[in-house]
């Protein structure tokens, strides 16, 4: 039997929220910017405001987000990775494990992916032809996570994960 090994980048879409974020962000670096002045802070004011354009800078880092997926022999590993520089392992599952998976929009199996307990979205954040969804049972909690695997990932599940739990859109 040969290993299988496949990879995927997947980027989330920036949301109103994050665009939110970093405005909120730009304008309290401004109103610290003129309060540090206002209040006579002198040359220390230019410290101040360097490390709150410092601090944003860093909390803006965290709102590009992307996720790899990696599927080696049957286990699938999800790692995040914010601003294409700090990489952290997120989830980590054998695909024998999930119960049923199936597209987003398949109203045929939607029951299926009812009562769950945790909630784990690990996708671009829109529905495409690719957004998949799969329940198991994860760290003594049923959990339901969203992914969007391509074509080459989903062939690789497929060959791990029997017909009756997966449920590939046509």
């Amino acid at each position: 039997m040969s290993d299988v090994f496949k990879e995927q980048i997947v980027q989330r879409k920036q949301t109103f929220k994050d665009v939110a974020i970093r405005i909120c962000l730009i304008i309290l670096v401004f109103l610290i910017f003129i309060v540090s002045f206002a209040i006579g802070l002198g040359p220390l004011a230019v410290f101040v405001v360097a490390a709150a354009g410092f601090g944003a800078a860093y909390l803006m880092s965290f709102l590009r987000v992307e996720y790899e997926y990696v599927f080696t022999n049957g286990e699938l590993d999800i790692d995040i990775i914010y601003n294409r520089s700090r990489r952290k392992r997120v989830f980590s599952v054998h695909v024998n494990d999930i119960e049923v998976m199936a597209h987003v929009d398949d109203n045929a199996h939607a029951h299926e992916f009812q009562n769950f307990q945790d909630f784990r979205d690990y996708s671009s954040g829109e529905t495409t032809p690719e957004t998949y969804v799969f329940m198991l049972n994860y760290q003594t909690k049923r959990t339901k996570v969203i992914i969007q695997p391509n074509e080459k990932m989903l062939k690789a599940i497929s060959g791990v994960l029997t017909r009756r739990k997966l449920h590939i859109r046509q």
